[in-house]
């Protein structure tokens, strides 16, 4: 489970100029002019992919009318590591709002076939030394990780305050009172202290705006909100119900990976609708060692997280061995071997350092394209599932039976890339490129709104701070932060996920440093007896110009790649390119935990007004 691997024996005789070509003509054939606009907002109309909760029943309860400390919006990684820190400084009264019946996130809400971690578990998964957890292998399913939010919730009392199936529709700061008056879909009437925005990256599906998508008679759901009592069987598989269905799946990206080789399998037909393939390589999904687990010593996930973060994001990580050892660390380890091959490597320059990338770039992903020569057998389906973009511009994907499955008599591959997606639909199938597909099940693995317009992805009606400034206005040209977590005007609100912060390679790194300083925060304010927290404009003004001037602008690589979600869909719309990491600290992720850390031990609030 420890590897000291090097790099891997990827082609080199390819035509990097030739690349790079086709590369732009792959992605201009895909640009659409209304970005990320083309996806519909779920809603009345589309509840079924959205609002309602296929695991949980709704269940009438009484409105609550109620004042607390805490008020935690969300009950995914981001609220229960919230949660955790705030218990874990002494904070008492902790309501988490989830929308879902029970804690998880992502991993309630997406229990479809085939569902598995797509990092390594052993980094990804959060407190797994607090809680004496290890994962049973190296990509966890997705069943064990949820039970591992649970077990989260249970260590650290969080259940005692939740409120489930509840979805907050008004947030308002109400000045007479000191306190957020927060207005739900139940009716309730809760006043917070403080409240904490832990709604997540992956907290709203999208629904792609194709024509016709109401007439459709057949079938319909978001593969996040699957439907077991339609297909049958469980996340395992055994989809026995749909063995006289002919199903569309739209959707090729890290949930479409997964979900195909269990469709294919299980379905009468298969029609797999790809408007850009993704990178797929081996998955090696090997169990954890047990005499791997006995050598770990205490702090064994931090380091093993900082080795991952200095493998990727930071591009290699020289002198370390790399303890992953997967398709996510590969590009960093050639990179390595090429720079150590110099005659001396300390004398490189970073434009030299990005050149030798960009080569060994070309090289890994020329080797995946030949991985998919050699597992699919028709040669215009496996011309169609090469990936023509650089490494990073869609979510790396690793599946062992993804490829071969397109081998399969009732499997079809239906590329809309030159339409730039699905034409329309109709009340029996699917129009694409001239053809209609008759199917009697539409399966939509379109992912989440994750660089659509903030006010989309909270999915809350209303924000509205002091003298009602709405955080939609506020926010409408840029984050205005101090340290990513706080907003001049909204006293005693917090912000978790990628706003001005430092980014790791691993998300629910991000959401544990910022619920830790989160908690800090609102337990010294409390033990202090303030009663408001907010930024000074100074001191806002100050974090704003640290990050323009620190920020490592990656729009010309954002605007080389395909159209996608960590592009903002190619920039269209007038919208432009937003990176989904938000605007980072340039510094990186331990650099920003090493600020935070000094300001908390001066444990002045630097930069906060207090009242």
């Amino acid at each position: 489970m420890t590897n000291d691997c090097g790099p891997t024996d990827t082609p080199t005789d390819i035509d990097i100029a030739a690349l790079r070509e086709k590369y732009r003509a792959e992605r201009e054939k895909r640009l659409r002019t209304e970005g990320s606009r083309q996806y519909l907002q779920t809603g009345e109309q589309f509840s079924a992919f959205g609002e309602v909760d296929p695991h949980t029943p709704y269940v009438e309860r009484d409105s609550i009318d109620v004042d607390i400390d805490v008020a935690v919006l969300g009950g995914g990684f981001a609220g229960l590591l919230t949660g955790a820190y705030l218990k874990k400084a002494g904070v008492e009264d902790v309501h988490i709002i989830e929308m879902g019946g029970d804690f998880g996130g992502v991993w309630y809400w997406n229990r479809y076939p085939g569902i598995q971690c797509d990092n390594e578990s052993y980094c990804y998964i959060p407190l797994l030394e607090e809680l004496d957890f290890m994962p049973s292998k190296k990509f966890a399913d997705g069943a064990e990780i949820w039970q591992h939010c649970r077990n989260i919730g249970k260590h650290y009392g969080l259940y005692d305050g939740a409120i489930f199936s509840t979805q907050v529709k008004d947030l308002r700061w109400e000045d007479d009172i000191q306190r957020w008056r927060i207005s739900t879909n139940r009716g309730d009437d809760i006043r917070a202290r403080f409240v904490v925005m832990g709604s997540g990256s992956f907290n709203r599906p999208k629904l792609p705006g194709i024509p016709g998508i109401k007439d459709f008679e057949g079938h319909m759901f978001h593969s996040s909100r699957w439907d077991y009592d339609y297909t049958g069987g469980d996340s395992s598989g055994g989809l026995h119900k749909l063995a006289d269905k002919k199903v569309a799946l739209i959707g090729t990206g890290a949930t479409g990976v997964q979900l195909v080789p269990y469709l294919g399998r299980d379905a009468q037909h298969l029609y797999v609708f790809q408007r850009t393939p993704s990178t797929v390589d081996e998955r090696n999904n090997i169990a954890t060692d047990p005499e791997w687990v006995k050598t770990l010593q205490p702090g064994w996930q931090k380091e093993r997280q900082r080795n991952f973060h200095a493998w990727t994001f930071e591009g290699m990580a020289l002198g370390q061995p790399d303890l992953v050892c997967d398709f996510w660390t590969e590009l960093g380890r050639n990179t390595a071997a090429r720079v150590l091959a110099l005659p001396d490597p300390t004398a490189m320059t970073p434009e030299q350092f990005m050149g030798l990338r960009e080569e060994e770039d070309y090289k890994v992903m020329e080797r995946l394209r030949r991985r998919i020569e050699a597992l699919v057998e028709d040669p215009d389906t496996a011309e169609a599932l090469k990936p023509y973009y650089r490494f990073l511009c869609k979510r790396p994907c690793s599946n062992d039976d993804y490829l071969p499955t397109f081998n399969r008599p009732n499997v079809t591959l239906v590329d809309v890339s030159e339409a730039k997606g699905v034409e329309r639909i109709t009340a029996t199938g699917i129009v694409a490129n001239g053809r209609e597909y008759d199917v009697d099940c539409i399966i939509f693995a379109s992912g989440f709104e994750i660089t659509t317009e903030i006010s989309r992805r909270y999915s809350i009606d209303t924000i509205k701070g002091r003298d009602g400034l709405s955080l939609y206005d506020a926010w409408a040209d840029g984050y205005k932060t101090l340290h990513g977590m706080t907003s001049r005007g909204f006293p005693n609100q917090f912000f978790t996920g990628f706003t001005q912060v430092g980014i790791s390679a691993n998300i629910a790194a991000n959401y544990e440093l910022q619920g830790e300083h989160i908690a800090y925060v609102i337990a010294e304010a409390l033990s202090r007896g303030i009663t408001t927290v907010e930024p000074s404009r100074q001191a806002q003004d100050g974090w704003c110009q640290t990050i323009k001037e620190s920020y490592i602008d990656t729009s010309a690589f954002d605007a080389e790649c395909t159209p996608g979600y960590y592009n903002n869909e190619g920039g269209g719309g007038g919208e432009g390119i937003r990176s989904h990491l938000g605007e980072p600290y340039g510094p990186g992720f331990y650099a920003f935990g090493d600020l935070l850390k000094r300001w908390r031990d001066k444990g002045d609030l630097e930069g906060l007004e207090t009242t």
